[in-house]
């Protein structure tokens, strides 16, 4: 039968302390020993304090365990611990644990601000990992697609009838009312303008100027990612987190051509004719303050809206809307394959995408502005 375990303080005739541990420290000694201990010690600070387990008869992990908490405890205090006394088989396992060597000097303090070097060279591989990741992604976008057209029947033309449905037809109502306002308010200010020099006549053609050029594509692809784009990267981010993305891996299925491209797909076919109706809604804005408050006629103002305006507008506006499809598209389904962690981080993944995507649509229009100006 093991021996009943002890402890006992007893100070030394240099002033320090020792810690004699005696019988058999087991799970039992540990569950009764430990937490008493702690508040011991933890009360002695900056004390020097020797372990004595000289008479102990039998150490197991439980019992080295303890040892090695108030090896601790003691280090945390701002104290040390200059010698351990054992002998036999308790200085076997104490060497198995190396609980000698860790009584040898104090707890050296974290390093709380790691080397400019060192968080330079991590933000660096940081960025170079995530650039890879992005590259890794639209090439994978780029060989679905021509697999795609190679094996039609391997898209899921369901999902890219819902989406067309979802980006296209359900944002209808909110893109027509913008674009409405946007040609009321464009003519309504522009009269002020013009009318004291006899101009009114050329609101019309600076309403669908302004609106099929610049203001439908910019503002159709602003609303598809607020709309869209946030709903792609929560709808791939909660599947992520759901590990559903990697079920789809381990079943067989290519994520991107499964949920990727029905997305692309259908956000490429209804953006531009959205941003169609956004120039139709513009100008009906435009004709609403021309007939109510510049005192024109319907056909005058559409006189002057058809003369001003040339097929290759139309054309540059189409074009920009598919174009911006594919950046939200795009965008939005990295930012939901990039989440990482629990529901905040779907939160944060759909907010990224809705500013990376109002960014990217701004940044490539100024280019398409720089470019149809010399191509015009």
């Amino acid at each position: 039968m093991a021996a009943e375990s002890s402890y006992a303080f007893h100070k030394e005739d240099d002033g320090g302390m020792v810690l004699a541990f005696s019988g058999s420290l087991d799970h039992d000694a540990h569950g009764r020993f430990s937490l008493v201990l702690r508040k011991a010690l933890a009360a002695n600070k900056k004390a020097a304090v020797s372990l004595d387990l000289t008479e102990v008869t039998h150490l197991d992990d439980f019992g080295a365990l303890l040892v090695d908490d108030a090896i601790n405890t003691i280090l945390k205090a701002g104290g040390t611990c200059p010698e351990i006394r054992a002998s036999g088989e308790v200085r076997d396992v104490l060497d198995l644990f190396k609980l000698s060597e860790a009584s040898k000097a104090p707890l050296a303090p974290k390093n709380r601000l790691p080397n400019p070097v060192i968080r330079l060279g991590g933000a660096v591989l940081d960025g170079l990992a995530q650039y890879r990741d992005i590259a890794r992604y639209t090439g994978s976008i780029v060989f679905c697609l021509f697999y795609a057209l190679a094996h039609p029947r391997s898209v899921r033309w369901g999902d890219v009838i819902t989406s067309m449905r979802q980006v296209g037809v359900d944002a209808v109502p909110i893109v027509g009312l913008i674009s409405f306002l946007l040609g009321f308010i464009i003519a309504f200010m522009s009269s002020a303008q013009l009318a004291p020099f006899g101009g009114n006549l050329f609101v019309a053609s600076l309403v669908s100027l302004a609106m099929v050029r610049e203001l439908s594509p910019i503002m159709t692809a602003i609303v598809v990612s607020g709309r869209s784009g946030s709903a792609f990267a929560s709808e791939i981010g909660t599947m992520k987190i759901n590990e559903e993305v990697n079920a789809l891996a381990v079943m067989g299925f290519d994520p991107v051509l499964f949920l990727v491209i029905p997305k692309l797909l259908g956000s490429f076919v209804v953006v531009p004719i959205l941003t169609l109706f956004s120039c139709l809604f513009g100008v009906f804005g435009g004709l609403v303050v021309g007939l109510l408050v510049l005192n024109l006629t319907y056909e005058t103002y559409i006189n002057q809206t058809i003369k001003y305006l040339e097929m290759n507008h139309i054309i540059w506006a189409v074009g920009k809307g598919a174009f911006f499809s594919v950046l939200i598209s795009w965008i939005g389904c990295l930012r939901g394959f990039q989440v990482r962690g629990g529901a905040v981080a779907v939160g944060a993944a759909a907010t990224s995408a809705v500013v990376s995507g109002i960014f990217l649509v701004i940044f490539w229009d100024s280019i398409f502005a720089f470019i149809q100006l010399y191509w015009d």
